[in-house]
């Protein structure tokens, strides 16, 4: 594999992080605290969060926070359980979890529970498997699984398995990478990974993995380093890591590297952006490239801040 350029990544992502007024920043302002953590989370990655100011963000982080306990994705903006999870990540990795009065979070989200188990996003209903991921992982992270029927959630998670092996957005919807992260992450959280045949799941997603080594996200689409995350993590949960070609995903992602500005972007010569630059970033990690600290594959977090919350260490 090639050479990371580490020092010209943290630059830009710090240049973001700064940057108000500007188109990117603009277009990304309902969404803030997700690109916070997606920015910062790449810092710890690449051992640089110390050149951060983690006081100023833990309390940028809790103006977001509304009197329901749930998170907007900025300053004065709707609580929503997508943003919710940015802000407990965030708080987990600076080891500020104690600033949280958890039972508030842990309330707001079990509301968002329905009868048959599944999550809607807010109080205007819509319903994902990627919010059931999210409550499962927000609320075991701190330490509040209790508060959800866990039994019902699994099975609904389940009900959205499909032929091929995949999950869906709900029952019946088409296998996607991101929506299987998603299923597969909050089943090895919950310890119900044996719901998953793991063979005919791990044949649909290695088949992911295109001529110049990159991974997409469905049959018949483009590569997408954000994929490198959805697909390899979920391989590496169901074990079936070894099925692709591990070193050809890392030179896609490495060649995508704006290695003069810094930055990473979702195929060779296109735009940069904090999204691709985490998503390619973390599956470095998962690729256990040097100088790339851990990064755990259900929780999406650096495996020592993981260690720090459920073993103190």
């Amino acid at each position: 594999m090639g050479n990371l350029a580490v020092d010209n990544h943290v630059k830009y992502i710090l240049s973001v992080e700064k940057r108000k007024d500007d188109f990117e920043s603009v277009v990304m302002e309902h969404l803030r605290l997700n690109g916070v953590y997606w920015g910062l989370t790449t810092l710890d990655l690449l051992g640089k969060l110390d050149t951060v100011d983690a006081d100023e963000v833990v309390t940028w982080i809790m103006k977001c926070q509304h009197e329901s306990g749930g998170f907007g994705g900025n300053i004065g903006h709707d609580p929503h359980i997508l943003y919710t999870i940015s802000a407990v990540q965030v708080l987990a990795l600076f080891n500020k979890l104690h600033v949280l009065d958890i039972e508030k979070v842990a309330s707001y989200i079990s509301a968002l529970q329905n009868e048959d188990g599944s999550f809607s996003g807010d109080i205007w209903g819509e319903v994902d498997t990627r919010f059931s991921y999210i409550a499962i992982c927000c609320l075991s992270i701190l330490r509040r699984l209790d508060s959800i029927n866990v039994e019902k959630a699994v099975n609904y998670i389940v009900s959205c398995k499909n032929v091929d092996g995949g999950f869906g957005c709900t029952p019946g919807g088409e296998s996607h990478a991101g929506q299987i992260f998603c299923c597969v992450g909050a089943l090895a959280i919950t310890g119900a990974l044996h719901h998953i045949d793991k063979d005919l799941l791990g044949w649909w997603l290695c088949e992911r993995q295109v001529k110049n080594g990159g991974l997409n996200g469905r049959p018949e689409k483009l590569p997408d380093v954000c994929y490198s995350w959805w697909v390899l993590s979920s391989l590496i949960m169901i074990d079936r890591v070894h099925w692709i070609d591990k070193q050809k995903l890392g030179n896609f992602i490495l060649d995508c590297q704006d290695t003069e500005n810094g930055g990473i972007s979702d195929r060779p010569d296109d735009a940069v952006d904090v999204y691709h630059t985490f998503f390619g970033v973390a599956g470095l990690s998962l690729l256990e490239f040097p100088g790339v600290k851990a990064i755990d594959p259900a929780y999406a977090l650096p495996v020592d801040v993981v260690n720090r919350i459920f073993f103190g260490r």
